[in-house]
């Protein structure tokens, strides 16, 4: 009997489609979820309830199992630390093959404060011994509605930096093939990109003339970004997580296109244009 594929995130945005699209291949499945309660019921599909952080329920939801797609975990301060738990744990259940979604340019001076969390995570799993692949995807172009203000102004301090944001499906469909044949990317790293690089004017001017709305790109200075954040009442490293995403695309660490879409999904990378046409928008944040 074939083993089980495992799927973090499946009540998510990124597991959940992940899920459905090895439904719909047929491919049996165990799911990982904190609250399984909440999770999609798919012939061949089992359910598992496990957290990072909880060593042993992970490693029990993934006993059994060979690969495993772990989609990173909540936007919390100890998210590093219920990283390395989980990896940890499939080491420990006899996982053979850890396909990790990543951030496009993870490196431990990376200016977005998240990326640095990846990069330290990838190097956790390397040092495990695991057979890996990591899968670095860019800013989410479905997230890009969401950055735009009640008054239509997306504010952050971007400069003329350029951001290859990538559809959210497009990430779905790469790691679907990497899931069913994970032997052909053993210690590979996958740069997803959309297919061309934008500025957040560009990006402005996109939204303007797929939802009609009058949408313009304000860049902001750091101390201004911080400011007008603070309205959120969210958490320093939250807001500084917030901020440093732009500043990031300001220093060129977003700029760059791969074809690794193609190459894995067999379909080009989809524009931003035809994601925001059926994207309701996402709330302010980081990755």
């Amino acid at each position: 009997m074939t083993a089980p594929i495992a799927v973090t995130g499946a009540t998510g945005r990124l597991g959940g489609r992940v899920a459905a699209r090895l439904a719909a291949r047929g491919a049996p499945q165990r799911l990982v979820a904190r609250r399984p309660e909440r999770a999609p019921s798919y012939p061949g599909a089992t359910v598992a309830a496990a957290d990072y952080a909880d060593r042993a329920a992970v490693r029990q939801a993934l006993s059994g199992t060979d690969t495993v797609l772990m989609v990173s975990g909540a936007e919390e301060p100890d998210r590093l630390a219920a990283h390395r738990t989980f990896v940890d744990a499939a080491v420990a259940a006899g996982v053979g093959h850890l396909v990790y979604i990543s951030f496009f340019g993870a490196a431990p001076d990376a200016t977005f404060t998240l990326a640095r969390d990846h990069w330290a995570t990838e190097q956790h799993i390397r040092a495990s011994g695991l057979p890996f692949t990591f899968l670095r995807d860019n800013l989410y172009a479905d997230f890009m509605p969401g950055l735009v203000g009640d008054d239509g102004v997306i504010r952050g301090p971007a400069r003329c930096g350029r951001a290859a944001v990538v559809a959210q499906d497009d990430i779905v469909d790469a790691a679907v093939a990497v899931l069913l044949a994970p032997a052909d990317h053993v210690g590979r790293t996958y740069d997803l990109t959309g297919p061309e690089a934008l500025t957040m004017a560009e990006i402005a001017a996109v939204l303007q003339r797929e939802t009609g709305r009058q949408i313009v790109f304000h860049d902001e200075t750091v101390d201004e970004a911080f400011e007008s954040r603070r309205v959120y009442g969210a958490p320093d490293w939250q807001v500084e997580a917030w901020v440093s995403t732009y500043t990031a695309v300001a220093a060129g660490e977003l700029d760059g296109v791969s074809d690794a879409v193609e190459r894995l999904s067999g379909h080009p990378a989809t524009p931003l244009a035809r994601v925001v046409r059926g994207s309701r928008g996402m709330p302010r944040g980081g990755r």
